[in-house]
């Protein structure tokens, strides 16, 4: 969901060629599922579309090739340590970071609740837009 809301917020301000933005699972449960339909139902609410992408793993290369690599919860934070191991570079953030509220970005999951997913997902997607354009 992150990924096609920045790519929205990104286009709406007229930077999208200034930008590269892409996601990528710390585990492997979805690798080549298409996004979660409820995910793409709620992106729909907002005109945003998702057509295409299917889940990968993030791997070593990915972080050696992007500026910035935002994850969404603790989870991702163990995960992604088994991965790439530590993050020298200090290029991993979590996306409530950029927010007035850092925490974890609520895992619908688990709560199946989408609306307070998007919330927080386009809470984080603005205020790291703001950080990055400043």
């Amino acid at each position: 969901m992150a990924e096609f809301v920045m790519k929205h917020l990104v286009d709406e301000a007229g930077l999208k060629n200034q930008f590269e933005i892409a996601s990528a699972a710390t585990s492997t449960e979805e690798i080549g599922n298409p996004v979660y339909p409820p995910a793409k139902r709620k992106l729909a609410e907002h005109n945003i579309g998702c057509e295409g992408k299917t889940a990968r793993q993030m791997n070593r290369r990915d972080y050696a090739y992007y500026d910035h690599i935002i994850i969404m919860d603790r989870n991702n934070a163990r995960n992604l340590h088994w991965l790439i191991g530590e993050d020298v570079d200090h290029k991993v953030s979590r996306l409530m970071d950029y927010t007035h509220r850092p925490g974890d970005v609520a895992d619908p999951w688990y709560t199946g609740d989408f609306e307070a997913t998007w919330l927080d997902v386009l809470e984080g997607c603005q205020g790291l837009l703001d950080y990055l354009t400043k």
